[in-house]
């Protein structure tokens, strides 16, 4: 029997998980590593699928940031089983986080700006802190200085593109507003060091 080509095993099963249908993704990853054993896409896919049985955000958000690393990244896959091997115990540290806030009412569907800046020197490390925030809840804005404060942390800790999706979904906000506009030339700014290094 001739071997199914890894590329349209990979897309089908893309295609499932990103329908929401895990199980059936799961099993074509499943199909993909028995013909495949060793590839990354199906080995990561196969957590994802695992996780997207308990919580369709999340894996989703995790898929989602996969196809964006494997991109920008030649060790994508070692980024992403550090990261799904961190998750639960960064969901217990923003949990912990979550009950230990006074107003938790108000951050019932994710941590507030200062919690995340705790959180972040808990770990000591913003890049991993800031992945196990985005995956496992949100960072909750409550004005423009914290907006601005964010994208200015994002910036300064060369998370360059994120910082640029979320400028640009807000800047609609703020029209014209200087402060927004001295983020832009700041981004620019670390691009364009970023790109000398």
């Amino acid at each position: 029997m001739a071997k199914i080509s890894l590329d349209t095993l990979l897309t089908r099963a893309e295609e499932q998980f990103t329908s929401g249908k895990y199980e059936n993704a799961l099993r074509t990853y499943g199909l993909l590593l028995k013909e495949y054993p060793t590839d990354s896409d199906a080995q990561i896919g196969v957590f994802l699928c695992d996780i997207g049985m308990e919580s369709a955000d999340e894996a989703q958000a995790l898929f989602d940031y996969y196809q964006i690393i494997k991109t920008e990244q030649d060790d994508a896959t070692a980024v992403m089983v550090d990261l799904l091997s961190t998750l639960d115990v960064s969901q217990g540290q923003v949990a912990e986080l979550l009950s230990n806030t006074v107003d938790k009412a108000e951050y019932k569907d994710g941590i507030g700006y200062q919690d995340f800046l705790k959180f972040i020197d808990e770990r000591g490390d913003f890049k991993r802190a800031f992945e196990d925030v985005m995956f496992s809840t949100r960072v909750i804005l409550k004005n423009k200085d914290e907006y601005i404060l964010f994208i200015t942390e994002l910036i300064e800790k060369g998370q360059t593109e994120l910082a640029t999706q979320f400028l640009d979904s807000l800047s609609n906000s703020f029209a014209n507003d200087q402060e927004i506009y001295a983020l832009y030339h700041k981004l620019k700014e670390q691009k364009q060091e970023n790109q000398q290094q």
